[in-house]
């Protein structure tokens, strides 16, 4: 987009403010629609140039018959006569323009259409940009939050894969619930490998302008973060309609459920996101795919607050449920405490994954921007640790297996020794 309207200090500003965020942060700033709107403008300015240069021919020398229609970089100036003139207000948009109802004036005259009048630049008022120890100290900040998170989703995956590993290699260990574990630990691994993968393809090179940017790679990578994020969301309610279960259904064999499970967990995020491809091709193919403030936004959003919804009900019966378990005097003391250590972990992390999300749906997405950031970036990277430690670190039944096994590997190795020093000896 070119500034033909306003001084070269002022243009470079400008674009410094509509392209910078998007350079450190693994998520669309609201300031990229600035640049998409005015792409839009252009398009449908120059279709309307075209339209006009087909019935009439090639334009003739400046002024005779009139001003042809006219893109200036921010607005569309329609065809004129000569010696009439034309206004337009300044484009409404948000953190670029502080008035929107200021008129700009233009003059068709026989050598051509006049400057606008007042400039733009003076009539609608840029926003305040900030200095630039300001804009050093937001960069020092986003590389900041992008050391924390990598350090959050590493300590995330490492912990993942040693969970996944005990579950796998202890046979005692194999059983319904922990196989909803690892499913749960699986998409946690994946959405921790989107964003990498996100970070790579979209923010490895400064010098791309990531509110144009639409290349294939740039959209599949956006598409596997939303299915992971979806399928992270959709495993703990799982984990939660599992929970509930074992709760209604004492004497109910648990396996004929687990393929439910994984349709649920798996299948219900990737139709989702099928589905929400297959728009964003037919209805809204710009950019990364990666702009939250798009209405097809809401075919990921919606799913994932319902998924959040159910789990808060879940949250709320499974309370009730164990209230009512343990107050029993039907039930014995062991029993009381096999509910404890089935609910303690599910019931913790249902609360923890939802309340954010749900306080900041609430709000529009250019709200909170650093808040938001924080707590999906910063505090979201290390909720894969937490989860490995509450089902698996922290469980009694797997530290018992570990313990068993490892004392049967000490004993195995005092014999071999043993054996070694008696065969040296009879030699």
């Amino acid at each position: 987009m070119g500034c033909p309207w306003q001084p070269p200090r002022t243009c470079t500003l400008l674009l410094l403010l509509l392209t910078f965020p998007m350079l450190q942060v693994p998520a669309t700033h609201p300031d990229c629609s600035a640049v998409l709107y005015f792409q839009e403008q252009e398009a449908e300015c120059l279709e309307i140039i075209r339209s006009e240069r087909q019935r009439s021919g090639p334009p003739g020398p400046p002024g005779q018959g009139g001003c042809l229609t006219e893109w200036d970089g921010v607005s569309c100036w329609s065809a004129l006569p000569v010696g009439q003139s034309q206004a337009v207000t300044c484009p409404d948009i948000l953190h670029v323009f502080k008035k929107s109802k200021a008129l700009i004036w233009r003059n068709c005259t026989e050598s051509g259409w006049s400057f606008p009048s007042p400039p733009y630049y003076n009539a609608c008022e840029l926003e305040d940009i900030g200095s630039s120890n300001d804009t050093e100290a937001k960069k020092g900040y986003f590389v900041t939050m992008k050391v924390l998170y990598t350090c959050g989703y590493s300590t995330s995956l490492a912990a993942l894969f040693l969970a996944i590993g005990i579950f796998s290699c202890f046979r005692k260990l194999h059983c319904t619930r922990n196989s909803i574990h690892i499913h749960f630990f699986t998409s946690f691994i994946l959405r921790g490998a989107a964003v990498f993968i996100k970070d790579a393809v979209l923010f490895s090179d400064e010098s791309l302008d990531h509110c144009t940017m639409s290349t294939v790679n740039c959209k599949a990578a956006i598409a596997f973060f939303q299915y992971s994020v979806l399928a992270n969301f959709y495993w703990l309610l799982v984990e939660g309609m599992y929970l509930q279960t074992l709760l209604l259904l004492t004497f109910t064999s648990d396996k004929r459920y687990i393929w439910w499970y994984i349709l649920i967990g798996w299948g219900v995020p990737m139709l989702t996101v099928c589905t929400w491809v297959v728009t964003r091709l037919q209805y809204d193919n710009h950019g990364c795919w990666d702009d939250y403030t798009s209405l097809y936004w809401w075919v990921i959003k919606a799913p994932i607050l319902l998924a959040i919804f159910v789990n808060f009900l879940i949250f709320l019966n499974v309370t009730r449920m164990l209230a009512q378990k343990i107050w029993s005097p039907d039930i014995s003391k062991n029993y009381k405490q096999q509910y404890m250590r089935l609910t303690k972990s599910t019931l913790l992390l249902i609360p923890l994954f939802g309340v954010h999300y749900v306080v900041f749906a609430l709000f529009p997405e250019h709200i909170g921007v650093d808040a938001r950031l924080y707590f999906e970036l910063v505090l979201g990277s290390y909720q894969g640790f937490l989860v490995a430690l509450l089902y698996c670190f922290l469980n009694g039944e797997v530290q018992a297996e570990i313990k068993r096994n490892w004392g049967k590997w000490q004993s195995s190795m005092e014999s071999n020794v043993f054996n070694l020093v008696t065969q040296d000896f009879t030699a």
